[in-house]
């Protein structure tokens, strides 16, 4: 039997303090009805004894103490899924926001998703391709594995994103079914209007799923809309094999919408006012990747998140790099030089990325490449540093050489058009014309049969 409650005990911002409360549960869905005719859903955040915290979605404008009734639906917050979401647009939290009706579903799934027996997880192999040199030839992205982009205030992060979603792909010669679901959390109107009217002109909705979050959506929302993805993407992959690939952005947007609802809760904070608990909230939805043993699909993440004052011990980067297998950096600098995509490549990685390339998966050569575009890329840091102590008039001829690999590696490996999709042998030989304006002897890090094959002077 349903029991409804006629008063509120208390409202403290999108907050709502419920007493008396029989038979609840942590995460259970609460419908509101206020004044008659307005209804709102919220979920239960917080249980002590009889006494419930509620979160309101819509927020709690309108609400009263003496004007609205609560009901509990018994059920955690579920999305109802079918294969009909590809080509699709949903609000935060999965509402059709695109006019084309509602989905009928196959099947209504929780959001909070089901735990993973960490014994069923199958090791990460093969790569995505994202079509930018600096992810594919240095930074591989390999499916299940989550690879987060560090960018900061100002920097294209919005513009490397949709990028990657018109461009990713299983490589050319793979049949297998791909799939890109794209989350947005509190991003201004145009810069939806951006992600909508790219994917729409470039012909790739077809294939993409994207929930928005807009920034005057409820900030409550925005701790669903990650939740409600990572739901949506884990059955595309698991129920119909699908690869998927999952976009989040701005988990810094997520991380301060819940320091705020903590502080409304009253709750101590940790490090720069964020809760105790942020690391494992991160963790619950950094950890739904991965591939199954048993399943054809996969789900591969690039939660991306910007770095207040460019801070990467930021609590919110900090915490990230943790869970996380590897992060791509984005370099202030280099934007200013206008090298677009701005990839610090130095201080960039792929955890994951030995066991996807190479002979099989790439190309033999892979590896060797990549180590030796990260050594003599290093190299040119050193003689930048050098010049601007003694000038540049004052440098070796090796030194000199280096200077001009490290301007032709910015301007034509790294930087690369917002339009321009690159295969991975293309990447791959382009290094190889890079490596080339340097001295066989500097070359170290390739094996000689290597040398012999691909350096020709």
């Amino acid at each position: 039997m349903s029991v409804e409650y006629l008063r509120l005990s208390g409202i403290n911002g999108p907050l709502i303090v419920l007493e008396g409360v029989q038979d609840a549960f942590y995460e259970e869905i609460v419908e509101f009805t206020v004044n008659g005719r307005d209804r709102k859903l919220g979920r239960i955040v917080a249980l002590d004894e009889d006494r419930a915290v509620i979160q309101v979605f819509a927020g709690t404008e309108n609400m009263s103490l003496s004007n609205t009734r609560t009901r509990l639906t018994g059920k955690p917050m579920e999305i109802p899924l079918s294969s009909q979401i590809l080509g699709r647009v949903f609000d935060g939290i999965g509402r059709p926001v695109d006019g084309l009706g509602a989905i009928r579903p196959e099947v209504t799934l929780d959001i909070n998703g089901k735990p993973l027996n960490p014994v069923m997880r199958e090791y990460p192999r093969n790569f995505i391709q994202t079509g930018i040199s600096a992810i594919d030839g240095l930074t591989t992205l390999i499916r299940g594995q989550k690879l987060p982009i560090f960018s900061g205030n100002g920097l294209p992060h919005d513009q490397l994103a949709a990028q990657i979603v018109q461009q990713a792909s299983l490589g050319s010669d793979s049949d297998e079914e791909f799939a890109v679901v794209f989350a947005a959390m509190g991003v201004k109107h145009d810069v939806a209007d951006f992600f909508r009217r790219t994917f729409e002109e470039s012909g790739v909705q077809d294939h993409v799923v994207t929930y928005l979050n807009l920034a005057n959506d409820p900030v409550v929302e925005r701790l669903i809309t990650p939740k409600v993805a990572l739901t949506a993407a884990e059955y595309l992959a698991f129920t119909c094999g699908m690869h998927i690939l999952v976009i989040l952005t701005d988990m810094t947007s997520f991380a301060e919408a819940l320091r705020e609802v903590s502080s409304s809760k009253g709750e101590i904070p940790s490090r720069k006012g964020y809760p105790g608990y942020l690391y494992s909230e991160l963790a619950t939805i950094y950890e739904r990747a991965g591939v199954v043993e048993g399943r054809s699909g996969s789900v591969t993440q690039i939660p991306i998140l910007s770095m207040p004052n460019d801070d990467i011990t930021h609590p919110v980067p900090d915490l990230t790099g943790y869970i996380t297998e590897g992060q791509i950096v984005l370099d202030r600098s280099l934007h200013g030089q206008s090298v677009y995509p701005p990839i610090s490549v130095l201080p960039s990685l792929s955890r994951l990325m030995k066991d996807g390339i190479g002979e099989g998966y790439t190309r033999e050569d892979h590896q060797a490449v990549a180590n030796q575009l990260f050594s003599s890329y290093a190299k040119v840091g050193e003689a930048r540093a050098l010049a601007s102590v003694i000038g540049e008039d004052e440098l070796s001829a090796l030194d000199k050489t280096y200077l001009k690999f490290g301007q032709a590696f910015e301007e034509k490996f790294v930087g690369q058009g917002l339009k321009e999709n690159r295969d991975i042998i293309y990447t791959l030989d382009l290094g190889w014309e890079l490596l080339k304006m340097l001295p066989k002897s500097e070359l170290d890090r390739v094996d000689t049969k290597l040398l012999d094959k691909y350096y020709t002077e």
